[in-house]
């Protein structure tokens, strides 16, 4: 089980660092937000990592739901 959870924790690390960032202006450090939340569809590749990142996430929450017990 433990390697199971580093190969888990491995990939989501990897799928992390693969996702592109949400606010795509340098407005952050400035205070602009006007355009970073606004509606964004996730298409191809990009819905891809994003529904990967959840799956992996939950069967790391998982793995250590029952490493606890």
């Amino acid at each position: 089980m433990d390697i199971l959870l580093i190969i888990v924790s491995i990939l989501l690390i990897a799928i992390v660092l693969l996702q592109s960032g949400k606010a795509e202006e340098s407005n952050i450090i400035t205070g602009s937000s006007s355009s970073l939340f606004k509606n964004r569809k996730e298409r191809g590749g990009e819905l891809f990592i994003t529904r990967l990142t959840i799956l992996l996430g939950t069967i790391f929450f998982v793995i250590c739901l029952i490493q606890g017990f």
